[in-house]
């Protein structure tokens, strides 16, 4: 459980494969959840750590992100802020959200960043004072999420903008523990990247002693998420696409990953 000053952030597994997080303000005693795919394990890790949940932030509206919101919201109270767009979606919403919105949660502003694609309701939330951001199923450790709702150009675009807003330092949450493949699909387009030889190399070890993967740095998926790099020559020679738009190679890659 990393800590900061008077920050604790802790992560923790849900379901199969999804991921839970709550960051706890030592002083003000704030609470934050982060997605609920489940009740029980945020009510175990409530009790463990001794923390009374005060918010939760929803990123959209996919059953395994929302399915333990209404058990959660009834056993705590805790305040509940979720995308605008499923207004009708979700139950349980307090507060509506939006692209560009700031919220003042406790000591934190959380800046909501409308990252569309996997689905057209995806937030992404970014605390600037702890440096975190969690990227929901917009991106994920070498990779992002399936398009569903959107469509290609706004998944790139959606990347991108996340990418140019957050700092390379940034530490990075997001809904899945999926690296593992993710890197391995990494090395088929982006085979030559050392970097990328080794964070695999790294990541494989960490799966192997069922240890998480999560979370990662913006500077980490810069450098290795081929998702991102779609305008890397050395990408683009190995696609056979030399000079196309990084919205055009980026479509290429999750296409292939598609198909996979």
């Amino acid at each position: 459980m990393p800590e900061s000053q008077s920050v604790a952030i802790h992560q923790f597994p849900c379901l199969s494969d999804n991921f839970g997080v709550l960051l706890h303000d030592l002083v003000t005693k704030t609470t934050i959840a982060i997605d609920v795919p489940d009740a029980a394990p945020y009510l175990s890790e409530l009790q463990a750590a001794g923390w009374t949940l005060t918010h939760i932030l929803i990123t959209h509206h996919h059953w395994d992100h929302v399915d333990g919101l209404q058990d959660l919201k009834a056993a705590t109270g805790a305040v509940v802020y979720g995308p605008k767009l499923s207004k009708d979606k979700i139950k349980g919403l307090d507060h509506l959200v939006d692209d560009g919105d700031e919220l003042e949660i406790g000591p934190w502003t959380i800046e909501c960043i409308g990252t569309p694609g996997h689905t057209l309701d995806q937030i992404s939330f970014f605390f600037p004072q702890l440096n975190v951001a969690h990227t929901g199923d917009t991106m994920f450790a070498m990779g992002c999420g399936r398009v569903f709702e959107g469509d290609l150009p706004m998944m790139w675009a959606s990347l991108d903008k996340l990418a140019k807003r957050l700092p390379s330092d940034t530490e990075v949450y997001c809904g899945h523990e999926y690296t593992q493949s993710n890197a391995r699909f990494a090395l088929t387009v982006d085979p030559n990247n050392e970097a990328l030889k080794t964070r695999a190399a790294d990541v494989e070890r960490l799966r192997s002693e069922g240890r998480p993967t999560l979370p990662t740095t913006m500077a980490q998926e810069l450098a290795t998420n081929p998702f991102l790099r779609a305008a890397d020559p050395a990408i683009q020679t190995h696609l056979g696409m030399e000079g196309q738009s990084p919205a055009a190679v980026f479509a290429e890659i999750r296409t292939r990953k598609d198909k996979g």
